[in-house]
């Protein structure tokens, strides 16, 4: 894996910050590591925090992951 590779970052989930927030810990404890992106916008005013809509808290992971992450994150989806 080439380091230009792993640098590259991409949105693996977006909804309320709470949602992202279970999603980063499922991924972390998958021994992916994932980030928080736009978390401030969510917590500021969660009521406008659609899911994947404006002010939504996207979680991103590393590109490298992304075929693991999405199995994941779809288990988590179907799972609620």
């Amino acid at each position: 894996m080439s380091e230009k590779e792993y640098d590259k970052l991409v949105e693996i989930f977006s909804g309320s910050s709470i949602e992202a927030e279970i999603v980063k810990s499922i991924l972390n404890d998958n021994e992916i590591e994932s980030y928080l992106k736009d978390e401030y916008m969510g917590t500021i005013a969660p009521w406008q925090a659609s899911p994947g809509g404006v002010g939504s808290v996207k979680v991103v992971i590393p590109s490298t992951f992304y075929r693991q992450a999405k199995t994941i994150v779809e288990k988590y989806m179907n799972s609620k």
